[in-house]
């Protein structure tokens, strides 16, 4: 879809009028480093996951300001001429590191990293968090159901109710990234490779004169891949014996078995139990049952856990608008400016102690047990810091300084990837099932107690201990 829509202007004004400012006072040349972070995981989580970072690069690799964008800004008599000829010639030169889609990530951590101009670095706010931040938002719920589905296939349904037509199209790949099987977004198979799947709605069934007419005709169309929805008019009274005649009467001759039957209304826990004795005494045990309608993480653990009889899940409308938390509070600071080649780290004070903000520039590390394969915890250090693992290293809390762990016997790896290098992308994306593959071996390095939907253990990000005495000594100067 960027090839349709120059997304340039797609920017808060102030990018724009803090620009022009900085341009006016001759601060165009400055190096600022930024970082994007976010402060809280959604629904009290135990983590989230990273995603978005291919159209993020995308974006960058395309900004260019069109005759039309600079005739727009002149006219609202705010902009100097100097800087829209600076716009009109528009060069992107920054560094940007990030870490990789499918990550686990946790809070006040560096996810984004961008080195550059300061009026480009600057510029980037908007579109960068509203990507990462939607992207990640819906991996990471997209994760939650999976988990819940216990191995069960998970299929995204909402692009109907998503928040339009780039809502629906990114919002089902992150939820692939995240752990779902498919999508009923059919545009999204052509442009990423995501499966899309899908057989049809009560109006199929409504425009025939029975429902064994319209189960009839579906099977004759598509009798390799036959899967029945059963609850237009009742479940158990004719939709399953409907189903199970059109199987015999239909399929069976042709040398053919049905996919599966979907119920997509009533007690679904008790009618898939009550479906799955009626296929399985009429020969059809290979038959799966898919459930949809208004699923989410918590009424498929419930579901589970009182015994349904379920194969696969289409989640819709709670997956792919995060519907119970629909804000990732992803946010983006300066945190460092360059001046004759010397980092000068800044900071940004609160009372809400959640809002302080971390200097400098720096670099992300998680540390894994060899003994385990788990993550131990994530370690954020100045840039060029090194954490040597084939020593003993100490981790503490930034906080509650006394709390501290000695770490023995691990491995130290750097999370952020350079992406972009002098404003040229050297980032090269992944098909997407290896990041989802990645995504899932990623999750598994994280111990259950973290993976928890209520009360999670919470997972240790510490500051090294250089990194921390820089925060400590700006929050005591005045």
């Amino acid at each position: 879809m960027e090839n349709h829509l120059n997304l340039t202007m797609l920017a808060d004004f102030y990018e724009l009028t803090m620009s022009n400012g900085y341009f006016k006072q001759g601060k165009q040349n400055e190096i600022g480093y930024f970082d994007m972070f976010f402060r809280k995981i959604p629904e009290d989580g135990g983590f989230s996951v990273m995603c978005g970072v291919e159209q993020l690069c995308e974006y960058m690799k395309n900004i260019r300001f069109t005759d039309s964008d600079i005739e727009f800004l002149r006219s609202k008599n705010m902009f100097a001429e100097e800087f829209l000829d600076y716009l009109k010639n528009f060069e992107f030169c920054c560094d940007v590191w990030a870490v990789p889609e499918g990550t686990p990530i946790f809070p006040h951590e560096p996810i984004v990293v961008v080195k550059g101009p300061l009026i480009q670095a600057q510029f980037l706010e908007t579109m960068l968090l509203l990507t990462v931040n939607h992207q990640s938002l819906i991996a990471t719920k997209a994760s939650r159901i999976v988990r819940a589905a216990d191995g069960r296939k998970v299929f995204e349904f909402g692009s109907r109710r998503a928040q339009g037509a780039y809502g629906a199209i990114y919002g089902a790949r992150a939820a692939y990234i995240g752990g779902c099987d498919g999508t009923a977004c059919t545009i999204c198979e052509k442009m990423f490779g995501i499966p899309a799947v899908g057989t049809m709605a009560h109006s199929w069934i409504q425009a025939f004169d029975s429902e064994y007419e319209a189960f009839k005709a579906y099977a004759k169309n598509y009798p390799d891949n036959c899967v029945l929805l059963i609850d237009t008019y009742n479940v158990l009274k004719s939709g399953i014996v409907n189903a199970v005649k059109v199987f015999k009467e239909v399929l069976l001759p042709m040398g053919k078995r049905p996919k599966g039957v979907r119920i997509d209304s009533g007690d679904i826990t008790y009618l898939s139990k009550k479906v799955r004795e009626i296929l399985d005494k009429e020969g059809f045990s290979d038959c799966q049952i898919m459930a949809s309608n208004s699923l989410d993480e918590y009424i498929i653990r419930d579901t589970l856990m009182q015994g349904a009889k379920i194969d696969s899940f289409g989640v819709g409308e709670r997956l792919i608008t995060s519907k119970s938390e629909p804000v990732f509070g992803g946010v983006y600071k300066l945190v460092a400016l360059e001046k004759d080649g010397k980092i000068l780290p800044k900071i940004k004070k609160s009372e809400n102690v959640a809002k302080i903000t971390t200097p400098g520039f720096k670099m992300l590390y998680r540390l894994f047990s060899n003994e385990t394969g788990k993550a131990i915890a994530d370690v954020i250090t100045l840039h060029d810091e090194q954490i040597d693992d084939t020593k003993d290293y100490v981790i503490f809390d930034p906080e509650y300084t006394w709390k501290k762990k000695i770490i023995s016997d691990f491995k130290a790896q750097k999370l952020l990837v350079k992406i972009f290098e002098n404003g040229k992308c050297i980032y090269q994306p992944k098909p997407l099932c290896e990041i989802r593959d990645y995504c899932k071996q990623q999750t598994d390095t994280l111990w259950d107690e973290v993976k928890r939907f209520e009360n999670p253990h919470k997972y240790y990000v510490d500051l090294s201990k250089p990194l921390w005495e820089i925060k400590n000594k700006l929050l005591e100067e005045n």
